[in-house]
């Protein structure tokens, strides 16, 4: 029998980051979502296409041997998939772990593979499988007699993401555009035991704070920046925006206290961090992924947030004595 995956969110993010390297890693997908449409088209679609674009041009991959299950109408169905699957991760947002969580409790439950069930959320933000995993093990959705023995049924691990996923032609269907550069990398700590699962897009570590903290307070923070600035200026896109001279040294200028906080913190070298600022600012700046400004900067109140991509390095400077 083949390997399985279950992805929760059948959005840009899931079709065309997580599946796409799932299936290039030989898994066959089981998509779940409760948007009927996209549930429909995927029950309908035997493929798809993830473009990927960067500088050297573009790469196109077709994406194949996948299912999808409406896990409002066919709960059952649902968790019958995940209990039986390697590996289940999700794309869903920060603020829907909770409504995916009963599925996965009931799933872990029933589960009787001598492996345990691999759990790695792929969201924009920290801790996003402890939070699942909070969920999960909350008394409506894991009889409390069973949780000192939920580690031989499942294993939850954290993990970071990077790629930037632009908006989509109008016409596209499934199909995703998606820039070449991407990053995923998890904690294997939790694994020892029983190993990992086989990925190899996935860049295992024992520290995953570094990476997350790194991409969250570079990545989302400058693309952000740009946005809201951009916005505020009357910019269409983020690399009109970053092509104007003095958003683009706002922006650096933002990078640069962000960088100050993950060299001191982490012991990340100077040098390597302004590396890595400029290759995150190149990326966001590539004209070719059209990233609208709106996409970029939607939902303000959870990116300004305490723990998001600016209060978060701004407070804990100020917490460690920093202006």
């Amino acid at each position: 029998m083949g390997l399985k995956a279950v992805h929760f969110g059948g959005g840009n993010i899931g079709r065309g980051f997580v599946a796409e390297k799932l299936h290039l890693a030989g898994y066959e997908v089981v998509f779940v979502d409760v948007v009927d449409d996209l549930i429909s088209k995927l029950q309908n679609t035997k493929g798809y296409t993830v473009t990927e674009i960067g500088g050297e041009g573009e790469k196109v991959n077709n994406i194949t041997n996948y299912r999808a299950i409406n896990s409002k109408s066919n709960e059952q169905d649902a968790i019958d998939e995940v209990a039986s699957a390697d590996l289940v991760t999700c794309a869903v947002g920060p603020n829907i772990l909770k409504f995916i969580a009963p599925v996965i409790g009931k799933a872990i439950d029933k589960r009787t593979a001598s492996k345990p069930l691999a759990v790695i959320a792929c969201e924009n933000a920290i801790g996003a499988t402890d939070t699942l995993a909070g969920f999960i093990k909350d008394s409506k959705n894991t009889p409390q007699d069973r949780l000192s023995s939920i580690s031989d049924r499942a294993t939850f691990a954290n993990s970071a993401i990077d790629r930037i996923v632009p908006g989509q032609d109008p016409d596209a269907g499934l199909n995703v555009k998606i820039e070449s550069f991407y990053e995923w990398v998890v904690d294997k700590t939790p694994f020892k035991k029983e190993g990992h699962p086989e990925v190899s897009a996935i860049k295992w570590v024992d520290d995953l704070n570094p990476f997350i903290e790194r991409k969250l307070f570079t990545v989302n923070t400058g693309h952000a920046a740009a946005a809201y600035y951009g916005h505020a200026r009357g910019k269409h896109t983020v690399d009109e925006a970053l092509s104007d001279n003095e958003i683009n040294k706002l922006v650096h200028e933002c990078l640069a206290e962000t960088a100050h906080l993950i060299v001191k913190k982490h012991g990340i070298s100077t040098e390597e961090q302004k590396a890595y600022v400029d290759k995150i600012v190149k990326r966001i700046s590539n004209p070719y992924l059209k990233d609208v400004v709106e996409r970029v900067g939607r939902a303000p109140l959870r990116k300004l947030s305490r723990k998001e991509r600016f209060i978060g390095p701004a407070s804990q400077l100020a917490e460690s004595g920093d202006k």
